[in-house]
């Protein structure tokens, strides 16, 4: 199949982009030292791609990710690094799967769900899940009281994922590594697991990186100027022109803009609404002409789609689907 066979918008995944981002990251974060994170791309079969390159461990965001891992035979090590308070559908796989907590209520969840291991979710800045530093010790002693096994602690430094000054960032990381840090003396443990992308060659203190969008990679992350390459973009048909400007079948409903609007090569994007983007272009497209849109956020993006079509120019190698979608 060639891409203009697709029916767009199509999202596209360059095999050469895709192979350097994996083999880069294996390089800097060989093994364990990565657990990459299954939100930004939701698919099995690049999950396995990511195993062939030594990382077997994986982070999960939902139920249905660590469920989806388990059932593909990826379950060796599955972290749900997200609080749930309905753990029993956990408890059944045939997989390692630890959870985070960060209460009483989630830790009760997940002894009565049969997660035997968790880790302390620590908010080491953003503010969204995780106790703060000095509760850590408190939680991991009634994870162990309840018969849970604590393997140490997790703490997400969100905030700075994307902070496009690298001295400024590094030393945001550092200061939430030390929030990490003396909870990590409390609990114990042999886990310190924190990170993203952004983050990767950053975050000196934790054992193991989160990182997910790598492989991928947004807009977003190559302003930071990391070492890996735009590998997905959406392809998308010009329905309508004009001579100031022309509109392409995707929008809202195909791309995540919470970091912004998406590019187009060679044109300037105006903004997007449901199902269109408006654009001028220095050469005016003309109706039928198709365009490759490049987002700005790719884990949202990833999950308005069901299938990731990995290409090789003009010719598409294969179609992988994107599995662990919904909760």
């Amino acid at each position: 199949m060639r891409i203009h066979d697709l029916t767009t918008p199509a999202l596209l995944v360059e095999a050469e982009a895709l192979e350097h981002n994996l083999a880069t990251m294996a390089e800097a974060l060989p093994g364990p030292r990565l657990r990459p994170h299954m939100k930004a791309h939701k698919c099995t079969n690049l999950a396995r791609r990511q195993v062939a390159h030594g990382h077997r461990r994986f982070t999960c965001a939902t139920v249905r990710e660590v469920e989806g891992l388990a059932s593909a035979g990826l379950g060796e090590d599955l972290l749900l690094a997200n609080e749930v308070l309905d753990c029993s559908r956990l408890g059944r796989l045939d997989a390692r799967v630890t959870v985070a907590v960060d209460s009483i209520e989630t830790i009760e969840a997940a002894a009565r769900g049969g997660v035997p291991e968790v880790l302390i979710d620590v908010n080491v800045g953003l503010p969204r899940c995780g106790c703060a530093p000095d509760a850590a010790g408190a939680l991991a002693d009634r994870a162990r009281a309840a018969g849970l096994e604590v393997r140490g602690v997790m703490g997400y430094e969100g905030h700075l994922m994307i902070v496009d000054d690298r001295v400024k960032q590094a030393e945001g990381v550092a200061q939430a590594m030390e929030l990490l840090s003396a909870a990590h003396a409390q609990v114990g443990g042999e886990v310190i697991s924190a990170g993203g992308t952004g983050s990767y060659d950053l975050n000196q203190l934790a054992t193991e990186i989160q990182a997910g969008s790598y492989a991928l990679m947004d807009t977003a992350y190559r302003g930071l100027g990391l070492p890996f390459r735009m590998a997905t973009s959406l392809l998308a048909t010009v329905v309508s022109a004009s001579a100031a400007y022309a509109v392409a079948d995707c929008g809202l409903k195909a791309l995540g803009m919470d970091h912004g609007n998406p590019e187009i090569e060679g044109a300037r994007v105006w903004f997007c609404s449901d199902e269109h983007v408006t654009f001028a272009a220095e050469r005016a497209p003309a109706v039928g002409d198709r365009v490759r849109v490049w987002p700005a956020h790719i884990d949202p993006t990833v999950a308005y789609h069901e299938t990731l079509h990995v290409v090789d120019g003009e010719t598409v190698i294969e179609s992988w689907p994107i599995d662990l979608r919904g909760w």
